[in-house]
């Protein structure tokens, strides 16, 4: 069931940046701001800038939004500061939720959060309240594609650093530790492979199956709600989401 919430929720966040494009590259604007502050404007020597720019072609985001997200950060154009913060919290039916945030105000964010999950049926905890129940990876998901032969996969994979490679009716799922996941991918697209994610995520340890269509409704609503949020950047939860009602 795990592999089967994966696929759907990637899904889901495909079609929400197909509709919602110029807001999916605001948000990665402001990814680009953390990574070029943090550690310069130079992908080649930044290993966070560089993968947040590969995020940024992944959801399509033209080169110059990504060259003017770069100078913005480095202060040729704004002074605009964000900050990085995780909220963790319950969703109806128990579902754990963290969402991560970068903002240019704190306690903006922090009542816009906390409105989102009081209006939907949850409750926002304290850090660490829901965290312990994700593991942090580097996880790349490659479609099922005629062309890819399994067993070369699997030897690339592993000759590049992975940890494990998992497969299903969807296609593959490429599992790193944190910090070699950015020498993977990048061996992997050496390679040849594309992929339909590839991202350092919280993946939940178990699943929770949700039993009832009204509890389904407001775990559907408070998602979508952060989702919308402009300061919100990922989402995690471990709602286990049947695959057709996800892609509605």
């Amino acid at each position: 069931m795990a592999g089967h919430s994966k696929w759907a929720n990637i899904k889901h966040k495909k079609g929400k940046a197909d509709a919602q494009r110029g807001k999916i590259f605001t948000k990665i604007g402001r990814e680009i701001a953390i990574a070029v502050r943090e550690s310069g404007s130079d992908p080649a020597t930044n290993s966070k800038l560089r993968d947040v720019i590969a995020k940024a072609r992944a959801n399509n985001m033209p080169n110059d939004n990504i060259m003017r997200s770069i100078k913005k950060a480095a202060g040729e154009m704004d002074n605009v500061v964000y900050e990085e913060i995780t909220y963790e919290g319950y969703a109806p039916g128990g579902v754990a939720v963290i969402a991560e945030v970068v903002t240019d105000n704190r306690n903006r964010t922090a009542s816009e959060v906390r409105h989102i999950f009081d209006k939907n049926g949850g409750s926002l905890g304290t850090t660490g309240s829901v965290g312990y129940m994700f593991d942090f990876k580097g996880l790349m998901m490659i479609e099922r594609d005629d062309g890819i032969d399994e067993d070369k996969l699997l030897l690339h994979a592993l000759e590049a650093g992975a940890e494990d490679v998992q497969t299903s009716e969807d296609g593959y799922e490429i599992y790193t530790a944190p910090n070699d996941f950015t020498a993977v991918r990048d061996e992997l697209e050496c390679q040849g492979y594309v992929f339909l994610s590839a991202e350092r995520q919280k993946i939940p340890q178990n699943y929770v199956d949700i039993e009832d269509e009204e509890t389904f409704e407001k775990v559907m609503k408070l998602l979508e709600m952060l989702e919308d949020n402009d300061d919100i950047m990922d989402i995690y939860h471990n709602a286990n989401l049947p695959e057709d009602e996800d892609e509605e």
